[in-house]
């Protein structure tokens, strides 16, 4: 099978060797890229291009302008890396086709793990998913409530996403938490008690979709 070709950009030329390095031991084919406008370049005269890792601030155009050129030509997966976790630039960055974000510092390998659910999700054929009067467009990151649309943060929209891939299913806290926060969470397993309170309360009357199993997890069923 062809190795997956990625694009890498960052200005920092030791931050795109330590990514370089992960992702070609996990067997990925990397290509660089310096500024947004090299991006921009090697993105559309490099053939092939399966996802793009993208640093947010950069000379000459930043990610968000990169992101922006990208997503006019193409829905390759795009990851952003940031120095800082704001929910207003990455409602920004969603807005413009963003699939994930991280945050500055991390761990490689959990970028490699960002990496392969990326891909992962983005093989999937169902982009939309509707269950009882809730419909999600995981292309376009948008939740319609009985046909409204709703605002959700990036965790909250990945958590009703994965309750609703699972309809029906017991889900305990911890497989909850494995799959939402994938492997970047070490904290303590009732954060997940506090977005499904929010994620209920903005869901309005199909909050009640989603169901408490007392001393172990949720069920989201009609």
């Amino acid at each position: 099978m062809d190795q997956i070709k990625i694009l890498v950009v960052d200005d920092e030329s030791r931050m795109r060797k330590l990514v370089r390095d992960f992702l070609t031991k996990a067997g990925y084919q990397v290509v660089e890229a310096a500024d947004g406008e090299e991006a921009c370049a090697t993105f559309f005269e490099t053939k092939g291009i399966g996802l793009v890792i993208l640093d947010v601030m950069m000379p000459k155009l930043d990610g968000y302008g990169v992101a922006q050129e990208i997503r006019k030509e193409s829905n390759v997966p795009i990851i952003m890396l940031t120095a800082k976790s704001d929910e207003r630039d990455e409602l920004k960055g969603f807005e413009l086709g963003v699939d994930e974000y991280v945050t500055k510092p991390f761990s490689p390998r959990i970028l490699v793990a960002r990496v392969e659910a990326v891909l992962r999700r983005s093989s999937e054929k169902d982009e939309k998913l509707v269950v009882g009067e809730i419909e999600c467009d995981r292309n376009a990151h948008v939740v319609k409530v009985q046909g409204k649309s709703i605002e959700l943060s990036y965790k909250e929209f990945e958590l009703l996403t994965y309750f609703m891939l699972n309809t029906g299913v017991a889900l305990s806290r911890e497989k909850i938490l494995n799959n939402v926060w994938d492997y970047d969470y070490f904290g303590d397993a009732r954060t997940i008690d506090t977005h499904v309170k929010k994620l209920r309360s903005k869901l309005g009357d199909c909050g009640d979709y989603i169901k408490t199993i007392w001393g172990m997890g949720y069920k989201f069923e009609v």
